[in-house]
């Protein structure tokens, strides 16, 4: 994620964002069942506590401003990693008015779908604080309906305007998937489920860790169009109110950069 256009809470290059979906049906069930499920949440919350919950479009007072379109959003997310990177990290927004603040509303301004890798928390590599980014992590970012339902949720509920899919390095789920499809062997339990996922992404290109490293990328770039191509997302990407952009981070160099 490199620019070179400064940000207004981190500085540093703009990236452009990913364009392009492909819509199929679908969608549009899928949200009208997790609005219901949502409102009949916030009805049993309002039973439990009297505070307010603010709207996607509340302005939060005493909040710092959140980037409101995906080229600023990538912008913030590029200047944090650099943050990140140089090891000057700011740690924003931990203070106590702003935890008080966030009891009552949340306006966070990026999902990142990533892996549930120890070594890849979102928060961290991008340098970001409480209430920035809404965070979805799975073995090799594999989706099901639970992941897609909170991506939409972040995206059409509280208006996100960037959707990030962050792969990694040394990805032990892909490993495990490239493995499994050489060897074919079944992996326990559930465990299976996320080779399965990761398959179709396997590129038979390459061989050894180069195969493992390529299907990295390739997984990203699957994950992202399967996100694009949900009709409530692809109809927000098309009118320029949302980005899905592919990333992978690098172990070595604690990079993030763009999957094309």
């Amino acid at each position: 994620m490199n620019s070179h256009t400064t940000s207004h809470r981190g500085g540093g290059p703009e990236p452009q964002p990913f364009a392009g979906s492909r819509p199929t049906p679908g969608g549009t069930v899928r949200r009208t069942l997790l609005r219901t499920a949502l409102t009949g949440a916030a009805a049993l919350g309002a039973g439990l506590a009297a505070a307010p919950q603010a709207t996607a479009t509340t302005s939060t007072p005493g909040a710092p401003p959140r980037p409101g379109t995906p080229d600023e959003a990538l912008r913030e997310l590029a200047a944090g990693n650099r943050r990140w990177r140089a090891h000057r990290e700011r740690h924003p927004h931990e203070d106590p008015a702003l935890r008080r603040t966030l009891a009552t509303a949340q306006r966070p301004f990026a999902v990142v779908l990533g892996c549930i890798d120890s070594r890849v928390p979102p928060e961290l590599v991008f340098d970001q604080g409480l209430g920035d980014l809404m965070t979805v992590r799975t073995a090799g970012e594999v989706l099901d309906e639970a992941v897609l339902g909170s991506v939409a949720y972040g995206v059409l509920e509280l208006a996100i305007p960037l959707v990030v899919v962050l792969g990694h390095q040394s990805c032990g789920a892909v490993r495990a998937a490239v493995q499994a499809e050489q060897s074919g062997e079944r992996l326990p339990a559930h465990m299976q489920y996320l080779v399965d996922q990761i398959g179709p992404a396997i590129d038979h290109g390459a061989e050894g860790d180069a195969r493992i490293d390529a299907t990295v990328s390739a997984n990203v770039r699957l994950v992202r169009s399967r996100l694009a191509a949900e009709p409530e997302l692809a109809a927000r990407v098309a009118d320029g109110r949302l980005a899905i952009v592919g990333a992978r981070y690098e172990l070595t160099t604690q990079a993030v950069h763009r999957v094309a």
